[in-house]
């Protein structure tokens, strides 16, 4: 019952994070990568030992490639700039290598065409739509049984307001991570949002399927429990469980996001902020919203 009679307390928390979140986007912007807004990107390795980031700007300013460079490893660069043509990308690895003089080893290129990103950009925010809505009619379909004293649609609504807290919270920290330290929103950001609502939903089933149970056997056996009473018990009965398994799934993405490779540091902190977000969401704010709608309804009666 700690959770249900300390709701509004958690309930803050959420409207915290949430309002810290918009408006870290609303001030900072979102550092989009190539993959939405269009461009190229270029790592590069210096096996001898890298020049200072000072020396390669003052190189490349000459080229007017609009590029930001930010050290990756301990020898390596990452060039992001304009989408370039096949000259202009021939003189950026003659300029990075100092006419010849430097040794560099090209890990990857990629270029996309700002047409082509804001079409990906669309259909990813797309994705995020048509599965949130997936999930809502799942749900409501799922608990159509139940219907007191919370109805199986607003099972639904309580799922929507779980979700969008699970995307704005890890959307608004990496607007702060852009601006303070060039992270980007790409196709891999939106991957791990998409991982992260799928996981954050499981959770909330899972609680929500309990509620059920307890509300049924509740009206089997004739018990006096009051919703808030048996929502407060589901969630003790589900903590253990939910906390066990984020708290397993959070120790292989941590060890992934310190000693994996730094292509998916970036995937890996995101989920990393999401399934937390969406572990709480679960359990301090979509169950416990259950309870005040329920009293809503029966001040309106």
């Amino acid at each position: 019952m700690f959770v249900v009679t300390y709701r509004k307390i958690f309930y803050a928390l959420s409207v915290l994070l949430v309002l810290g979140s918009i408006m870290a986007v609303s001030i900072y912007g979102l550092n989009f990568g190539i993959d939405f807004k269009g461009g190229a990107l270029l790592e590069v390795e210096y096996p001898a030992g890298r020049p200072t980031q000072t020396v390669l700007e003052k190189a490349l300013a000459p080229l007017d490639l609009q590029a930001t460079i930010r050290p990756t490893g301990e020898i390596g660069y990452i060039i992001r700039m304009k989408s370039l043509s096949e000259p202009e990308r021939l003189a950026l690895v003659e300029t990075i290598s100092f006419n010849s003089t430097q040794k560099i080893v090209q890990k990857r290129f990629d270029s996309v065409g700002p047409t082509l990103g804001n079409e990906s950009a669309k259909k990813s925010f797309a994705s995020i739509a048509v599965v949130i809505i997936a999930i809502v009619l799942f749900i409501a379909f799922a608990f159509r049984k139940v219907s007191e004293p919370v109805s199986s649609w607003k099972y639904g609504i309580v799922a929507i307001v779980a979700l969008i807290h699970d995307v704005i919270v890890p959307t608004g920290v990496f607007a702060i991570l852009g601006h303070f330290k060039g992270y980007e929103i790409d196709s891999l950001f939106v991957t791990a949002l998409l991982v992260v609502l799928g996981f954050s939903v499981h959770d909330t089933i899972v609680v929500f399927d309990r509620v059920r149970e307890n509300l049924k056997i509740n009206r089997t056996y004739g018990k006096k429990q009051t919703f808030a009473e048996i929502v407060g018990s589901s969630i003790s009965q589900t903590f253990t469980r939910s906390i066990n398994t984020s708290f397993t799934v959070l120790l292989s993405l941590l060890a992934l996001y310190f000693f994996g490779g730094p292509a998916t540091q970036h995937f890996t902190l995101a989920l990393i902020i999401g399934i937390v977000a969406g572990t709480y969401s679960s359990i301090f704010l979509g169950s416990p919203l259950l309870v005040t709608i329920e009293k809503w309804q029966s001040r309106g009666k």
